[in-house]
C-alpha cells in the first residue's frame, strides 16, 4: 500500500511505503544524471515526462516534478511503478552503499554530523527531503538540500531559522549555514 503526502514544495510529493525502499540511507537522483544511473527502477521513474528528481529513503520516495507537469497524470504512474516493482521483487530498491565513510573527521565535524542526523534529518524527511553535510570551514557549515527541499520556497527560511540555529546551539564553533 502506497500512501501519498504533500510536501511544503508544491512540485514535490512524498510516496510512503510499508516496505523498505533503501537499506543504505537516503540517495538523490536527478534526470540530468540519467546516463550515470545504473538502477533500472530509478531510470524508469526519471524517464517519465515531467519527473525531474527522485529521492529514496528508508521507507519513502520523494518525486520532484517539473513546473509545468501535472500530478494528476504523474501520481498514478509513480504509484503503479512502485507497486509493480514490489510485485516482482520484495527487495529494497537501494541495497549497495556506494558512499564511503570518512574516518578522519575531526571532533567538530562529528558533532555537526550528529546534530544533522539526530535533530534535523528526521524533520526534513517528514517533508520528503534530506540534508547532506558537505563541508565545515571557518565557522561555516555547507549543506546540500535534497528531495522536496531542493528548490522549495521555504527552504532558505528553514535553513537559516531552523538548521543554523540548532547547529549554533549544539556546536559552538558554527557561525552560519549555507546551502550549496
Amino acid at each position: 500500500m502506497i500512501q501519498v503526502e504533500q510536501t511544503p514544495n508544491p512540485n514535490s510529493l512524498k510516496f510512503l511505503s510499508q516496505k523498505i525502499l533503501s537499506k543504505v540511507g537516503t540517495e538523490e537522483f536527478r534526470k540530468s544524471n540519467l546516463n550515470n544511473i545504473k538502477i533500472p527502477f530509478i531510470k524508469e521513474l526519471l524517464n517519465f515526462s515531467g519527473v525531474e528528481l527522485v529521492l529514496i529513503s528508508d521507507n519513502f520516495l520523494t518525486v520532484k516534478k517539473e513546473q509545468n507537469a501535472s500530478w494528476d497524470s504523474l501520481k498514478p504512474m509513480i504509484i503503479s511503478q512502485l507497486n509493480d516493482y514490489f510485485e516482482k521483487s520484495g527487495d529494497p530498491i537501494l541495497t549497495d552503499n556506494k558512499i564511503e565513510k570518512k574516518s578522519d573527521d575531526d571532533e567538530t565535524i562529528s558533532k555537526i554530523k550528529d546534530v544533522l542526523d539526530t535533530k534535523i534529518r528526521p524533520a526534513v524527511a517528514r517533508d520528503g527531503g534530506d540534508i547532506k553535510f558537505k563541508s565545515f570551514e571557518n565557522g561555516v557549515v555547507k549543506v546540500e538540500l535534497q528531495g522536496a527541499c531542493s528548490g522549495c520556497p521555504s527552504s532558505i527560511m528553514t535553513l537559516k531559522q531552523g538548521v543554523q540555529n540548532l547547529l549554533k546551539h549544539y556546536v559552538k564553533e558554527v557561525n552560519s549555514v549555507e546551502a550549496i
